[in-house]
């Protein structure tokens, strides 16, 4: 890339699952880092996370040092977040918060909106009470910004659904002016 002139922007780590469960997901990262000081210093490294790793310290330190960290919060009701997320194991969303706000706002917060059921059980964070809830958390992470965004692909059930671009920059509207926080919007 570098001989022929094109060298990234932004190096993300995504994927099928989440990058920092990767045990060794801090010397990749320094690695990273190291390699784009040599080759590509203007670009940017970014890491979407689902948050589900933040209990570990080295995983928050290595999320420290990246230009991007990208962390999601889907909604401020653990039962939402339950149907919707399916995380594994115990789920505590008070502790996912605390989590959050180790980064004293140098996160980002992104957050999948979306209205449906799955396997028989209705979900929809974009009610006025899953809102109230999901912008006092934002209020008490103050992350740097909010990016908010809805299913672009395949689903696990024919019956979830998008919410509209229009709702989506309502829902951006309201939290910047009900929380000053920079939303961008993803439809």
């Amino acid at each position: 890339m570098k001989k022929e002139g094109s060298l990234p922007d932004v190096i993300t780590f995504a994927g099928n699952g989440e990058p920092t469960m990767h045990p060794e997901f801090p010397a990749i990262l320094d690695d990273t880092l190291r390699i784009r000081g040599e080759i590509c210093p203007n670009a940017r490294i970014a890491v979407l996370s689902n948050s589900t790793m933040l209990h570990k310290p080295k995983v928050v330190e290595a999320l420290r040092k990246v230009d991007d960290n990208i962390l999601k919060l889907d909604s401020g009701i653990s039962e939402t977040i339950r149907v919707l997320d399916q995380p594994v194991g115990i789920f505590d969303l008070v502790k996912v918060v605390q989590n959050l706000k180790q980064f004293n706002g140098s996160q980002i917060i992104q957050t999948m909106f979306i209205r449906g059921s799955f396997e028989g059980t209705q979900i929809d964070n974009t009610t006025e009470s899953e809102l109230v809830a999901w912008i006092a958390l934002l209020r008490e992470i103050q992350p740097k910004s909010v990016t908010i965004y809805t299913i672009a692909r395949d689903t696990p059930s024919n019956d979830l659904f998008k919410v509209s671009v229009d709702e989506l920059e309502k829902i951006a509207l309201r939290v910047k002016v009900e929380t000053g926080l920079e939303v961008q919007v993803s439809g």
